[in-house]
């Protein structure tokens, strides 16, 4: 019986990502806690982790979960390989490094979904300063680096900003200071050249140390066993094999994939998703898997050099410039946005020249309209999972993503920019809307940000409430990228440690609150 489990802890995290690892240091501050997390990989040692322009390599390694989609009509028919990291640290050791909070106005739909200001960026601001070490001296820096990158950045991208400013666009310090309209170096998770993962900042050997934390690698949780309306235990599949183990809160910080896949595992999802899966359906919640979204940068704007580039000293995308579409000059909540490369970056269906003798500017679309879904194939850990982004489905996403690619070309062709073009290598000679269409079809990428499948809210189909509670059990929390409503304008990682610190801050209040 579960009632006869004894707790393993009195909290239990499931996944050592981004958000499992921060909530692992901090909810283990108190010593009375005891904290639990499982973690399906193991700490890394692969040098490539630290080196920040070696970031495209990691993918497809070991560590990498590799997900794949299902062929997208909206991107020429691609399926795309989506890189998660499996290891302590999770993404934040494979990613991109770029660390920027978005716009103040991402978060109102946050703030309206569950009518908490916690989720506005008023609420979440107390959490970003916690979490950030901005270099500017300050007593109550947090762990993690944000290194402005002003020095290290190249001659290319001094002359994009250059360019940028030209046009009519803000020079900005930087991506965190509630401004995104603008052009700056971008802010980066990197110190002495090297990455700043959050296992790094967060779960250092002080934290190892503590007594009352453990971390459980190479175990994944096969399904959450119910007991009424509470958790009664998790299967735990690891080297010594099956384990039970059970504790009075349980936290999933599994990732906008794997957190609805152990749902839906366990019984816990859309019903008709669930048959299909050979799982019986126990909770029904249709919305889980539902709402996924992702970023899509076009890798594809491409220019010959007139003489040789040298290679980024960061991790090849430099400084990011975010603008309405259609104008260089006005301000607010951008909707599009343009990247310098210092290399020539594109996708796989187009042909790249070699590195050091042409540039590319990534273009993108900063908040799309587009959903897609996450489903189980099975009831097993090893079943694939079902992944449609539905990527570029909608005509707002073809629309702002043509806009994007007139405004890389309309910078690429700039007179700041004389020393480096020799030639624009893609698109080329295409300029009808049909042409372009189709070439941003082929040039799109993703930029590895999906996040939505268990949403908060206040409405009935919202998957968790305002507190990040799943709302059909009292004892199980979503703490990830998962529960965001809505994509924010730039890289997600500072909104999802923003989530996790502002949870944290709750559970510490409501202990100190019950004592």
């Amino acid at each position: 019986m579960t009632s006869e489990l004894s707790p393993a802890a009195d909290i239990i995290i499931v996944g050592a990502g981004s958000s499992g690892s921060l909530l692992a240091a901090r909810l283990s501050e108190d010593p009375a806690r005891k904290v639990l997390m499982i973690e399906a990989g193991k700490d890394e040692t692969d040098p490539d982790i630290w080196k920040p322009q070696a970031w495209p390599a990691l993918q497809g390694r070991r560590y990498d979960w590799d997900y794949v989609t299902e062929p997208q009509e909206g991107t020429a028919g691609r399926a795309h390989h989506w890189a998660r990291g499996r290891m302590i640290g999770g993404s934040s050791c494979l990613h991109a490094m770029g660390y920027m909070r978005g716009h103040p106005d991402d978060y109102k739909p946050w703030a309206e979904a569950t009518g908490d200001a916690r989720w506005s960026w008023e609420g979440l601001l107390p959490a970003f300063e916690a979490n950030e070490d901005r270099e500017d001296g300050s007593e109550n820096a947090g762990p993690l680096l944000v290194h402005k990158t002003d020095e290290e950045a190249s001659p290319l991208t001094h002359a994009f900003i250059e360019t940028g400013m030209a046009l009519g666009l803000k020079r900005l310090q930087g991506h965190n200071d509630g401004e995104m309209i603008g052009v700056t170096p971008n802010s980066m998770n990197i110190k002495d050249g090297k990455r700043v993962t959050v296992a790094d900042a967060w779960l250092t050997d002080d934290v190892r140390a503590r007594d009352n934390l453990t971390i459980l690698t190479g175990s994944r949780v096969r399904r959450i066993v119910m007991d009424g309306n509470t958790v009664g235990h998790l299967e735990v599949v690891g080297p010594e094999g099956v384990t039970e183990l059970t504790a009075p809160t349980i936290l999933l910080c599994a990732g906008s994939l794997e957190t609805p896949a152990l749902l839906m595992r366990s019984g816990i999802g859309p019903k008709d998703v669930l048959e299909d899966a050979g799982v019986d359906c126990k909770i029904e919640m249709p919305e889980i898997g539902r709402n996924l979204q992702d970023h899509l940068l076009g890798a594809g704007n491409v220019y010959a050099t007139k003489k040789h580039l040298p290679p980024s000293r960061l991790q090849h995308s430099e400084a990011m410039c975010y603008m309405k579409a259609g104008d260089f000059t006005a301000t607010g909540q951008p909707d599009i946005v343009v990247g310098c490369g210092v290399a020539p970056i594109v996708s796989e269906c187009l042909d790249g020249p070699e590195p050091g003798t042409a540039f590319s500017f990534l273009f993108g679309i900063t908040h799309p309209t587009s959903r897609g879904s996450l489903k189980i194939s099975g009831p097993d850990l090893d079943d694939p999972l079902v992944i449609d982004p539905n990527y570029i489905s909608t005509e707002h996403d073809r629309e702002k993503f043509r806009a994007a690619l007139k405004a890389a070309r309309t910078i690429g062709q700039r007179p700041e920019l004389d020393e480096w073009r020799d030639h624009e290598i893609h698109p080329g000679s295409l300029e009808t809307d049909a042409e372009l269409d189709d070439f941003i079809a082929k040039a799109a990428i993703t930029h590895h940000h999906p996040c939505g499948t268990c949403r908060m809210g206040k409405d009935e189909a919202a998957v968790v409430d305002a507190d990040l509670k799943l709302k059909t059990l009292d004892n199980l929390y979503i703490v990830d990228a998962s529960v965001m409503p809505t994509l924010t304008a730039g890289p997600i990682h500072a909104a999802v440690l923003a989530i996790a610190e502002t949870f944290a801050r709750t559970m510490i209040a409501k202990t100190e609150e019950a004592r």
